[in-house]
Parts: C-alpha cells; sequence; structure tokens
C-alpha cells in the first residue's frame, strides 16, 4: 500500500487507546480529533492512570499555523474559605518492588481537575468532525466492557491500596472483589453515559453538571477544599511553548508554570555543551556521563527553581535560552571527574497533513473517591510530594498547580520530525530527556532510543536500569555511585514514552514496552 494512504500514527500506551484515535484518523479526523478521541477512551481502559477528573498539558500544530500548548493542569482550591475545613488526607505507600513512593490521598488531596473541559477545548479549536464520533469508542467501551491488557492489570495492582479505600472505587477497579487479570473485562457504565450525553447533547449541560458534582462531594462539608468559585474560575490557558534549539532541531516543550519542559530544556544546553552524543551509546562512559547530567538537572531543581516557576517565570524561559548554563556544565564536568563518570498516560499523534499532537494527562494515583453517578476516579494532585516541593496545601487557592509533565515535539525548521511525552511522575524529565539525547544526539533507531535502559536521579541518589548494558557499564555504574538502586528489568518506575516520526516521507512510531506502548498507522 502506498505511503499517500497513510492517513496518520499513533503510539499510546494501550491498543485500545491508540485504536480509538486511529479510528478518528480512518473516518477523516485530524490528529487533533484522533488525540481527544484516544484520551477519552483511555479514561476508561487505562483507569488507573488518567480521568476526565485529572489534568493535562498539550503541545499541538503544523508548520502552516505554528505550535502552542494548552495547559489544562490541576488548580489549587479553596477560594472563598474562610478558614480550612477538618481535611480527609491520609499516606498510602506503593510498592514497585525495588523501591517504594509515598502518596496521599482522600478528598482533600483532590485540586481542580481540568482534563474535562481542556480534551473539549482543544477539539473546540481544532477537531474537524462531531463531538459524538470523537466520544464513541470511549462510550463503547465504557458501556459494554474492554479486556484489560497485562499492563493496566500490573498498574492497577500497584494502586490498590488507594482504590479499596472507597466502596465506589472499588467496584470499578474489582468487579469480582480480586485484582483482575489480563484479558478479563471491565467496564464503566456510568462514565458511558456521561460521555454519551456529552456528545449527543449540549457539552456546557454536562460540564455545568459535573463541576456541581465536584462542589458537592469534594467540598469542605466533605473533608475537600473545592468551592464554587474554584470551578467558576478555572479555564485551560494557552501558552507559547519552551523552544530549545539542539543541531538542526527545535524542541517545543510544556513552559512554566510546568517544571518538566524547563528542566529538560536546561539538560539539553548541558548536555550539548558536555558534547554528549560522542560516547558509545549504553557504553560506561555514555551511562556516567548520563548520570551526572540527570544529577545536575536535579540540582537545578533543587536551586529555588520551583519558587521561580511562579513568582518568576521569564528566569526559566532565560535559563532554558543559556542563562547560567556554564556553571551548571562545570557542575556535571566535576561530578564526571569525582565520579570517574503517580501514575501518567501519553499520546502522541501525527497526521497525513503533518499535524502534530503530543498530549500528556494524569490522575496523580487517584485519591481513593469517585464522582457519584459519572465513573470518574478524582485525582490526587494535592497529595503528591514532587508537585507540591514546598509542602502539601501551601499554594494559595487558584493557583495552575505545577507537573513534570513535558509533551514535546521536535521540529526541524517548521516540520514536525518527532512528538513524544512519557507518564511517570518525577521521572517524566529523565525519560523524555534522555529519548531526546537518544534521538538528537545519538541518534539511535526510534525503537531503541524509546526502549533502551534508563536512569534516573534525585536528591543524590541513582535508579538504574541494567537490562542491555555491559558488565562494566553497571559496575562503573555501582563504582559512582554505591547507593544506587539497580532494576534488572525494564520498569513501569521509569515511565512509558510514546513516540511518533515523520521522515522520508513516511509515518512510523514506537511505543514503550515498559508500559504496554503501542502504535497504529491508520490507512
Amino acid at each position: 500500500m502506498s505511503q499517500s494512504s497513510i492517513r496518520g500514527v499513533i503510539a499510546a500506551s494501550d491498543a485500545h487507546t491508540a485504536e480509538a484515535g486511529a479510528r478518528l484518523l480512518r473516518r477523516g479526523g485530524n490528529a487533533v480529533d484522533a488525540v481527544v478521541a484516544a484520551k477519552l477512551a483511555a479514561t476508561v481502559t487505562e483507569l488507573p492512570l488518567t480521568s476526565l477528573c485529572g489534568g493535562g498539558a498539550c503541545v499541538w500544530g503544523n508548520a502552516d499555523d505554528g505550535y502552542e500548548v494548552l495547559d489544562f493542569f490541576a488548580s489549587t482550591p479553596g477560594l472563598g474559605l474562610a478558614t480550612r475545613p477538618p481535611l480527609d488526607f491520609a499516606p498510602v505507600t506503593v510498592d514497585f518492588g525495588e523501591t517504594t513512593q509515598t502518596f496521599h490521598v482522600g478528598k482533600a488531596a483532590a485540586a481542580v481537575p481540568g482534563e474535562l473541559v481542556g480534551l473539549l477545548e482543544l477539539h473546540r479549536r481544532a477537531g474537524r468532525v462531531p463531538l459524538r464520533e470523537v466520544v464513541a469508542p470511549a462510550v463503547g467501551w465504557a458501556r459494554d466492557g474492554f479486556a484489560v491488557s497485562p499492563q493496566i492489570a500490573a498498574i492497577i495492582g500497584l494502586v490498590a491500596p488507594i482504590a479499596r479505600r472507597s466502596p465506589d472505587v472499588a467496584r470499578l477497579f474489582f468487579p469480582a472483589g480480586g485484582l483482575p487479570h489480563a484479558g478479563d473485562r471491565l467496564a464503566n457504565p456510568d462514565l458511558g453515559d456521561f460521555l454519551h450525553a456529552l456528545g449527543e447533547g449540549d457539552p456546557a449541560t454536562q460540564v455545568a453538571r459535573y463541576w456541581a458534582s465536584l462542589v458537592d462531594n469534594f467540598g469542605p462539608a466533605q473533608g475537600g477544599l473545592i468551592t464554587a468559585r474554584d470551578v467558576a474560575a478555572y479555564a485551560p490557558v494557552v501558552r507559547e511553548p519552551l523552544r530549545v534549539g539542539i543541531g538542526p532541531y527545535t524542541v517545543l516543550t510544556n513552559p512554566p508554570p510546568s517544571a518538566g519542559g524547563g528542566l529538560i530544556g536546561a539538560g539539553l544546553r548541558i548536555a550539548e555543551r558536555l558534547g554528549i552524543g560522542d560516547e558509545e551509546f549504553l557504553s560506561s562512559e555514555h551511562q556516567l556521563a548520563m548520570a551526572a547530567l540527570l544529577a545536575t538537572v536535579s540540582a537545578i531543581r533543587q536551586s529555588g527553581y520551583d519558587q521561580r516557576l511562579h513568582a518568576d517565570p521569564d528566569s526559566i524561559r532565560a535559563l532554558v535560552a543559556g542563562d547560567g548554563i556554564p556553571a551548571w556544565v562545570e557542575r556535571a564536568r566535576a561530578l564526571l571527574i569525582e565520579n570517574q563518570l503517580g501514575a501518567t498516560t501519553h499520546i502522541s499523534v501525527i497526521d497525513a497533513e503533518r499535524m502534530a499532537v503530543a498530549m500528556t494527562t494524569s490522575n496523580g494515583e487517584g485519591c481513593g473517591q469517585l464522582l457519584p453517578g459519572l465513573g470518574m476516579h478524582v485525582n490526587n494532585f494535592l497529595g503528591e510530594e514532587d508537585i507540591n516541593p514546598n509542602g502539601f496545601h501551601q499554594l494559595p487557592p487558584g493557583t495552575r498547580m505545577s507537573t513534570m509533565m513535558s509533551p514535546t515535539i521536535v521540529v526541524a525548521g517548521d516540520r514536525p520530525c518527532f512528538a513524544l511525552g512519557s507518564g511517570g511522575s518525577n521521572r517524566i524529565r529523565s525519560v523524555i530527556l534522555q529519548a531526546l539525547l537518544n534521538l538528537l544526539a545519538y541518534r539511535r533507531p526510534l525503537d531503541e532510543a524509546v526502549n533502551a535502559a534508563r536512569l534516573h536521579v534525585e536528591g543524590g541518589q541513582l535508579w538504574f536500569e541494567s537490562s542491555g548494558l555491559e558488565a562494566s557499564a553497571i559496575a562503573a555504574l555501582h563504582a559512582a555511585w554505591p547507593a544506587a538502586t539497580r532494576f534488572d528489568q525494564a520498569s513501569v518506575f521509569f515511565g512509558g514514552v510514546n513516540c511518533v516520526a515523520s521522515g522520508h516521507d513516511n509515518l512510523y512510531g514506537a511505543g514503550d514496552r515498559r508500559r504496554g506502548g503501542v502504535v497504529v498507522v491508520a490507512r
């Protein structure tokens, strides 16, 4: 079949999600229609990872009209509250096997979500087919059920302590009482009915119903913080993407107040000056250089970076442009000499007209509570330590929260070459930075760039995957980082990059096997 018959390519973390987007491409939709359809399907079939009560960000555009970011991440609640009520807020530990991570849940962990209105706004701005067609795949799987993938079954196992905190959420995740296995069927009829009404009627009516339910069930009287003023004030925000030049490419990613894009941009600047890419791929030198780079990016974050995201966002853009980078390069070099050296989902689409869309969304891990009658597990963004670096419930009400989510498009000139992003909580910055360097500096084939062994550095601690590394590289990492945590197999802990590409008159992609990544070429 000729390449001219290709309508687009989509990469996602689940086969249902990818097929939902491909279905819209086949029906004449564009990349925006496809990504919105896929993301709506993901709220059904990737239920531990994303929800219409979550939030996210999207970078999208084309050579003719340019590129922009739509920020629909969460805002902090509490507008109009004179005093803080008693809060429903408690810690839960998630066990990744080789390491654990503590999150906080309960109704006071819920921030004002933006995903529903964000998806509707993106479709309004650039979608081409009627909303009823866009919601149809999600409606079908929600009402009729879907087969659980091995990856989603495993992630449900991880978040089981959270999902079991309320009977409503437990029934959604564990309809038979126990953990679902791959191939078991789950359904969400309440969500299916809501999405059907959204597509067939006046969306504003359904959005009003959604907001009212959040206020009624997650307000101060119920142990939460969401008020009528919070939902009235919320709106998605269009932003200019951060732009980072690297060789012949320009990387477009999520700007302040989100944290991830600026850290990735700074990392790319440092990597370029360190000459990263000259070492043999996956060699000891490569792994030690990458660990030093990631440690430096972690140090940048610890230098007051999060405070500047809100107080001085221009300083973040200046950092990405190169201001102060030489000092950080020297710090990375010193590390090399010294050492001899949460739950997110992502969808990428490029269509036949070369419109590119990269969208990352999250529900955190969920707060353990459902919107009654709507089938939506509500986020726990106020309970994630990584996006609350100054402590829980410290941001003023109405503040757009920061996030590591970094949907990214790489262009050459103004033509899209790659659209990518990843889940992975605070590891997202490391995941995307490594994938970009694998592609642009080491010039690895797309599948290898996406699935190669990964590292992460946070607070002086190194985590790394050893699969695919030579024994000498593993030994070098342990020698330089004696307390390093080693994963012998590729792990969901390190996120899941889903990337699509346009080049040589072809559209193609690669999915991250850590999260069951799927690529569908729509014809």
